[in-house]
Protein backbone atom coordinates (compact mmCIF):
# COMPACT_ATOMS: atom_id res chain seq x y z
CA UNK A 1 0.00 0.00 0.00
CA UNK A 2 1.34 3.43 -0.91
CA UNK A 3 0.37 6.47 1.13
CA UNK A 4 -0.47 9.52 -1.00
CA UNK A 5 -1.08 13.15 -0.01
CA UNK A 6 -4.03 14.59 -1.97
CA UNK A 7 -4.11 17.79 0.16
CA UNK A 8 -7.38 16.71 1.85
CA UNK A 9 -5.94 15.53 5.19
CA UNK A 10 -8.15 16.70 8.06
CA UNK A 11 -5.19 18.26 9.90
CA UNK A 12 -2.80 19.53 7.23
CA UNK A 13 -4.75 19.40 3.96
CA UNK A 14 -4.74 22.89 2.52
CA UNK A 15 -7.59 21.94 0.14
CA UNK A 16 -9.80 20.62 2.97
CA UNK A 17 -11.99 23.60 3.83
CA UNK A 18 -13.56 21.66 6.73
CA UNK A 19 -10.20 20.69 8.20
CA UNK A 20 -7.70 22.36 10.50
CA UNK A 21 -5.36 23.33 7.61
CA UNK A 22 -2.20 23.49 9.75
CA UNK A 23 1.01 24.40 7.91
CA UNK A 24 3.95 22.34 9.15
CA UNK A 25 7.65 23.18 8.81
CA UNK A 26 10.13 20.33 8.46
CA UNK A 27 13.58 20.33 10.10
CA UNK A 28 15.16 17.41 8.27
CA UNK A 29 18.48 17.65 10.14
CA UNK A 30 16.85 17.30 13.59
CA UNK A 31 14.12 14.94 12.35
CA UNK A 32 11.41 17.24 13.65
CA UNK A 33 8.36 19.01 12.32
CA UNK A 34 6.29 21.82 13.82
CA UNK A 35 3.30 24.07 13.26
CA UNK A 36 1.89 27.07 15.09
CA UNK A 37 -1.86 27.37 15.44
CA UNK A 38 -4.57 29.15 17.34
CA UNK A 39 -7.57 26.89 17.99
CA UNK A 40 -10.96 28.25 17.01
CA UNK A 41 -14.19 27.97 18.97
CA UNK A 42 -15.39 25.30 16.53
CA UNK A 43 -12.72 22.99 18.05
CA UNK A 44 -14.02 23.25 21.63
CA UNK A 45 -15.45 20.54 23.84
CA UNK A 46 -16.62 22.29 26.99
CA UNK A 47 -17.20 26.02 26.65
CA UNK A 48 -13.94 27.78 25.83
CA UNK A 49 -11.78 24.64 26.16
CA UNK A 50 -10.29 22.92 23.11
CA UNK A 51 -11.53 19.33 22.71
CA UNK A 52 -8.97 16.71 23.76
CA UNK A 53 -9.68 14.73 20.60
CA UNK A 54 -8.49 17.67 18.50
CA UNK A 55 -5.30 17.94 20.56
CA UNK A 56 -4.72 14.17 20.19
CA UNK A 57 -5.30 14.39 16.45
CA UNK A 58 -2.80 17.24 16.07
CA UNK A 59 -0.18 15.33 18.10
CA UNK A 60 -0.72 12.21 15.99
CA UNK A 61 -0.40 14.22 12.78
CA UNK A 62 2.88 15.81 13.89
CA UNK A 63 4.40 12.35 14.25
CA UNK A 64 2.97 10.64 11.18
CA UNK A 65 3.44 13.62 8.85
CA UNK A 66 7.04 13.85 9.99
CA UNK A 67 7.64 10.19 9.19
CA UNK A 68 5.96 10.65 5.78
CA UNK A 69 8.01 13.79 5.08
CA UNK A 70 11.19 11.84 5.82
CA UNK A 71 10.22 9.13 3.33
CA UNK A 72 8.83 6.59 5.77
CA UNK A 73 5.62 4.93 4.62
CA UNK A 74 4.23 4.55 8.17
CA UNK A 75 0.93 4.69 10.05
CA UNK A 76 0.09 4.94 13.75
CA UNK A 77 0.08 1.59 15.54
CA UNK A 78 -0.13 2.97 19.06
CA UNK A 79 -0.75 6.46 20.43
CA UNK A 80 -0.41 7.49 24.07
CA UNK A 81 -1.41 11.03 25.02
CA UNK A 82 -0.87 12.76 28.35
CA UNK A 83 -2.84 15.94 28.94
CA UNK A 84 -1.02 18.37 31.25
CA UNK A 85 -3.04 21.61 31.12
CA UNK A 86 -6.22 22.77 29.39
CA UNK A 87 -5.91 24.59 26.10
CA UNK A 88 -8.29 27.49 25.80
CA UNK A 89 -9.89 28.60 22.56
CA UNK A 90 -7.83 31.42 21.06
CA UNK A 91 -4.55 30.49 22.80
CA UNK A 92 -1.71 30.21 20.31
CA UNK A 93 0.37 27.02 20.59
CA UNK A 94 3.05 25.11 18.72
CA UNK A 95 2.92 21.39 18.05
CA UNK A 96 6.25 19.67 17.43
CA UNK A 97 6.85 16.08 16.41
CA UNK A 98 10.17 14.20 16.63
CA UNK A 99 11.48 10.85 15.51
CA UNK A 100 13.04 9.17 18.54
CA UNK A 101 14.11 5.79 17.17
CA UNK A 102 13.81 3.84 13.94
CA UNK A 103 14.20 0.09 13.98
CA UNK A 104 13.15 -2.36 11.29
CA UNK A 105 9.44 -1.95 10.63
CA UNK A 106 8.74 0.41 13.54
CA UNK A 107 9.38 4.05 14.32
CA UNK A 108 9.14 5.52 17.80
CA UNK A 109 8.06 9.15 17.76
CA UNK A 110 7.07 11.86 20.20
CA UNK A 111 5.10 15.08 19.99
CA UNK A 112 4.26 17.98 22.26
CA UNK A 113 1.84 20.93 22.25
CA UNK A 114 3.29 23.99 23.99
CA UNK A 115 1.81 27.43 24.68
CA UNK A 116 3.76 30.56 23.76
CA UNK A 117 4.78 30.97 27.42
CA UNK A 118 6.37 27.49 27.44
CA UNK A 119 3.55 25.70 29.26
CA UNK A 120 3.14 22.12 28.04
CA UNK A 121 -0.48 21.38 27.15
CA UNK A 122 -0.08 17.74 26.10
CA UNK A 123 2.56 15.18 25.18
CA UNK A 124 2.32 12.07 23.05
CA UNK A 125 4.31 8.99 22.29
CA UNK A 126 3.62 7.03 19.15
CA UNK A 127 4.65 3.71 17.74
CA UNK A 128 4.47 3.98 13.98
CA UNK A 129 4.44 0.90 11.78
CA UNK A 130 6.00 0.94 8.34
CA UNK A 131 3.72 -0.57 5.74
CA UNK A 132 4.68 -2.19 2.49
Amino acid sequence: MELDDDRMCFVCGQDNLGGLRLEFSLDRENKSLSADFTPARTWQGYKGIVHGGIISTVLDEAMTKLAYSLGMNAVTGKLTVRFKRPLMVGERVRVTGRILKESGRTVEAGAVVVKDDGTVVAEAEGLLVKIK
